[in-house]
């Protein structure tokens, strides 16, 4: 698709990108391409230079981007009810002008978790059965950065976010819903909020679509086939870790040959495989490259083993589910370490499952530290506190005799810049102590 057929929609139009990130650099690199707007203009909560645009900074400047045409909101930029209805109806974000302009077909993943190796494996299942196909979204390429390259014998994997999931309007060809737990509450007025725009995903889509969805999130609004997923229950899609079942046909554990770990990436599995095989990719080619796929890096990321003892990096672990599953995704995890930004989410559920004490010794870090220390009530659970990962590391590889995993169950802000900055602190720290060992 050219780039120009955008004309008709910015032409005389005054445009304010709001956020200056990845997305927003991506906005005003197609702003300037095309040349047609009336006025480019750039607001963003930190202050900024930048030629020839006009800049909104600082206090009040999401209030400011009401006075224009269109607003083209960048992922992550919260809004809540800063701005109010009108001005939020002239909203417009890359993946709901991608979805609009339909240039290919589209397979778009959503979930509080799994969405980024889901998506990485829909396109690698794609790759392997010769499909021209690209991996898009909130894995790190903006929406609209390859729409030159997107024709009708295209599949592009759109992973996508609640933000870039809440001001749209289509959907697509395709939708994933993995599952919905609380996170990003920070952003949103509720819980409720932050899970419709998990379920715009499918709410728009047409007969002839297809919905995969968790079966605990039904029912769904939507005119499309739906496709119902689970574990350990009676879905179109489901598995017990070992086997899996997709629409009445069994895969045998034997077929299934992945270096992923946990039920839960069999799961991942399973789904990828349907929304593959939908997309019109082959079953025999998908499970024959299975094999060559590797766990994406900081979820249940294997870093070293040192002395027998193992650590595991998921650091990408935001909520309770997620640490969860990182412990049962191993046997013999004797060390566990969570904790960071306090976002106000319930961990009792983590509390139940430690009290289990299928972990000897659990690290807390800050800020979620004491409201966690506070759930474990099991005195053959060891609980002891860290004031950085520093300290937490050199904890762990003292009372771990054969498996640390950092699962933080919390968002990283605060403390680090992402998930990404903090696992690869969390490898340094380990790599360092490998060195020290050798």
């Amino acid at each position: 698709m050219n780039y120009d057929e955008l004309k008709p929609i910015f032409s005389g139009k005054r445009a304010v990108i709001l956020g200056f990130g990845r997305e927003g650099k991506s906005w005003l690199e197609i702003l300037l391409g095309l040349n047609v707007c009336s006025e480019i203009a750039v607001a963003d909560i930190n202050e900024l230079e930048i030629p020839n645009v006009t800049v909104i900074s600082g206090e009040g400047y999401l209030e400011k981007c009401a006075e224009y045409d269109l607003i083209l909101q960048s992922p992550g930029v919260i809004i809540k009810d800063d701005l109010d209805e009108k001005a939020k109806s002239k909203i417009l974000t890359q993946t709901e002008l991608l979805l609009r302009l339909h240039p290919c077909k589209i397979i778009g993943i959503t979930g509080t978790k799994g969405k980024s190796t889901t998506s990485s494996l829909v396109y690698h299942f794609l790759r392997a059965s010769g499909i021209s196909t690209m991996l898009i979204g909130n894995i790190g390429v903006p929406p609209l950065k390859r729409l030159g390259e997107m024709n009708e014998d295209t599949a592009a994997v759109l992973e996508m976010s609640c933000h870039q999931l809440e001001f749209v309007h289509h959907s697509p060809d395709i939708s994933v819903l993995l599952n919905i737990f609380p996170e990003h509450l920070d952003h949103y007025v509720d819980f409720n909020a932050y899970a419709n725009a998990k379920r715009n995903i499918a709410r728009f889509q047409q007969k002839g679509d297809t919905a995969i969805v968790n079966s605990a999130l039904l029912p769904v609004e939507s005119s499309a086939e739906i496709i119902t997923a689970a574990l350990d229950d009676d879905a179109d899609i489901t598995t017990n870790g070992k086997w899996i079942s997709i629409l009445g046909s069994i895969i045998p554990a034997e077929k299934i040959q992945t270096s992923l770990c946990g039920k839960h990436n069999i799961y991942n599995i399973a789904v990828a495989l349907t929304a593959a095989v939908k997309a019109g990719a082959d079953l025999e080619k998908c499970l024959r490259a299975l094999p060559e796929f590797n766990a994406l890096e900081h979820r249940l990321e294997r870093v070293a083993e040192i002395n027998g003892v193992e650590y595991i990096n998921d650091s990408i672990s935001t909520v309770p589910e997620a640490a969860i599953a990182a412990v049962k995704a191993f046997d013999g995890v004797d060390c566990l370490i969570l904790g960071g930004m306090d976002r106000g989410i319930s961990y009792d559920i983590l509390g139940e499952f430690l009290n289990r004490g299928e972990v000897a010794n659990v690290v807390l870090l800050p800020d979620t530290n004491e409201r966690i220390a506070k759930l474990i009530t099991n005195p053959n659970v060891n609980v002891v506190f860290a004031k950085n990962m520093e300290i937490a590391v050199g904890l762990s590889s003292e009372l771990a005799k054969k498996r640390v995993v950092l699962s933080p169950a919390a968002a990283s802000y605060g403390f680090y810049k992402n998930f990404e900055e903090r696992g690869k602190h969390f490898k340094q720290l380990i790599n360092e102590i490998k060195g020290r060992s050798v």
